[in-house]
């Protein structure tokens, strides 16, 4: 597994990088493919934030986890991980049409809960509506007034396909289609 670490605001020490590879490390073995992660370290009002982005594939995995030491934020992000992957196994493997992960050995079992059932999706409302062709200020400005969290509109400057949304961290967010 390849390993990229940032840090955001925080200095940590080469002993942590050391602990969050042997860590992240693990999960190597649920992948076919050679993996990248990438970690994401900082420091938000006291509280210590790892954020995990595993790519394998054209599959994108990811956790964000924040506690009060580092080193427990990189347990609990590690933890989530898991829980994902084994939660998204059968369902992610249909998708690819492929044996995307290895089955764990039973020595390498954690301390998770079983698997629980898989559970289905359902669509339990439909919305039509007409895609006007706006800006990209016009469609944030829509998706304000309204009160939404996205806002999916025909992008007037591009022509194409596009969904403004609001971040985590207060600013916008832009999704195009790359036709």
């Amino acid at each position: 597994m390849k390993f990229t670490f940032t840090e955001k605001k925080v200095d940590l020490s080469k002993r942590l990088h050391n602990y969050a590879e042997k860590k992240v490390g693990k999960l190597d073995r649920y992948f076919r493919t050679e993996a990248e992660a990438n970690l994401v370290f900082s420091v938000e009002k006291d509280r210590n934030k790892v954020e995990l982005t595993i790519r394998s594939g054209s599959t994108t995995l990811r956790v964000s986890e924040s506690t009060s030491d580092m080193y427990a934020s990189v347990d609990a992000a590690v933890t989530s991980m898991e829980r994902q992957l084994r939660k998204h196994k059968t369902r992610l493997e249909k998708r690819l049409r492929t044996a995307a992960f290895t089955p764990a050995e039973p020595e390498e079992a954690t301390s998770f809960a079983p698997d629980e059932e898989e559970e289905e999706f359902h669509v339990v409302r439909t919305k039509k509506f007409p895609i006007k062709p706006m800006t990209v200020d016009e469609a944030i400005l829509e998706m304000d007034l309204i009160g939404h969290t996205f806002f999916a509109f025909k992008n007037e400057d591009s022509g194409v396909f596009a969904v403004v949304y609001k971040r985590n961290d207060g600013g916008y967010g832009l999704i195009e289609d790359d036709a």
